[in-house]
């Protein structure tokens, strides 16, 4: 039987960032995935794309991962212009309004994941167990067991889920689950684009749901996210490549004038989950295993983020204190900050939807109306820019920021 203090199952970004967050802790920590690691991508930009919060820059260097990221297939961009489709409203951000450089960075997942598996490398107190599955989990107060595919048993006094939406640790826990589909399908794929995006990211509010660009490296290519009702997804995706061209760019307004496909189109059905617990005997979970959200902002990967760093954070104090780092009510605390996040992030999305979802005359006219007035608010837009930034609301304290002023 191997033994471990921890054991965290899910070696994505979330998982990964949990694994070396916890490495000044002192204690010994399992890292199980069923995946090996994949090497930094090349070529091609790969489809799916993180947009980096500067929160989330600060957790990463904090690290030990952030030096490790390629630096010549990520953007900083400096801006983000959105607006609402066949309409006068839009708002704009900068980073020069809170003097600041950038808000923050569009990454490949997999060279995020590549970094942080670099760094775990280097990390002596992190056991990596890749390639095998669970076969079966017991979890009670006193710890976990988890019985592998190799018949290899884990003994651990915590088991952190960071296994990703359809979580085995979260089912195998009886977390109840919250849960509703968006009715929507999530297109991705990499874009060249007439005009240059100048690092500028970009969405777009249709009537059948947001279109987003984001800057790749290349000055002339985007990733796009175009979140779709089912239906109109389907007949999207079927089209050919200059018939899907051409709906795009007429989608996007031609903003960055005609835009084309590079490469394969792929998509994903958007639902949102809430675990209503996230927190039981021997088990905590994080990430995609607590939390999905409609991808119209982003943050996915940035709560996933924060969500690791806040349960190191407590840990590694309760280890300070001599304290056991894994009794249910030394880790309740964490458990209702980073639910309340979620629930608030949730919250906002899903009121963006239905705004944006209504196309009656009258709807339309108010949030248009609302949005110009937002743009020409210089506190509210302020407080939209933190909130893009990653830096409202609790932060863990290795994602703190300095302070952000508004530009005078």
């Amino acid at each position: 039987m191997a033994q471990a203090d921890i054991v965290i199952v899910g070696a994505g970004i979330v998982g990964l960032v949990q694994a070396l967050a916890l490495q000044g802790s002192g204690l010994n920590v399992a890292l199980l995935d069923a995946q090996h690691p994949q090497p930094y991508p090349k070529g091609e930009a790969q489809l799916r794309i993180s947009a980096l919060s500067l929160a989330s820059q600060q957790v990463l260097s904090a690290i030990g991962a952030w030096q490790h990221i390629d630096t010549a297939r990520f953007v900083p961009y400096q801006a983000m212009h959105v607006w609402d489709q066949d309409s006068f409203a839009h708002i704009d951000f900068s980073a020069a309004q809170v003097a600041q450089n950038q808000l923050g960075f569009i990454v490949e997942n997999q060279s995020v994941i590549a970094s942080l598996w670099q760094q775990v490398g280097q990390v002596e107190t992190i056991q990596v167990l890749t390639g095998v599955e669970i076969k079966q989990i017991h979890t009670s107060a006193q710890g976990c067991y988890l019985t592998l595919t190799d018949d290899r048993v884990i003994s651990a006094r915590l088991l952190i889920g960071a296994d990703g939406a359809n979580s085995r640790v979260r089912h195998s826990a009886q977390l109840p689950l919250t849960y509703w589909d968006y009715d929507q399908t999530a297109i991705v794929a990499t874009v060249a684009t007439e005009e240059p995006h100048n690092n500028v990211a970009r969405q777009v509010f249709t009537p059948s749901g947001p279109l987003a660009l984001l800057p790749l490296w290349d000055k002339n290519q985007c990733s796009i996210v175009w979140s779709q009702d089912n239906q109109q997804a389907a007949t999207l995706l079927a089209l050919p490549p200059d018939e899907f061209n051409k709906a795009l760019s007429v989608a996007f307004d031609q903003k960055l004038g005609l835009c084309h496909l590079v490469g394969e189109r792929q998509s994903y059905p958007l639902k949102m989950r809430y675990a209503r617990q996230w927190l039981k005997d021997g088990v905590f979970i994080v990430g995609d295993a607590a939390h999905t959200i409609h991808p119209l902002a982003g943050q996915g990967a940035n709560l996933g983020i924060l969500d690791a760093a806040a349960l190191a954070e407590r840990i590694c104090w309760l280890v300070q204190e001599n304290k056991d780092f894994a009794l249910l009510r030394h880790l309740r605390p964490v458990e209702r900050w980073r639910k309340s996040e979620a629930l608030k992030l949730i919250a906002t999305m899903e009121g963006f939807k239905r705004l944006f979802g209504q196309q009656n005359p009258a709807s339309k006219l108010i949030r248009d109306a609302g949005l110009s007035a937002v743009n020409a608010w210089p506190a509210g837009k302020h407080a939209l820019i933190k909130q893009a930034m990653g830096l409202s609301g609790e932060l863990p304290k290795m994602a703190r920021f300095q302070h952000v002023q508004p530009q005078r």
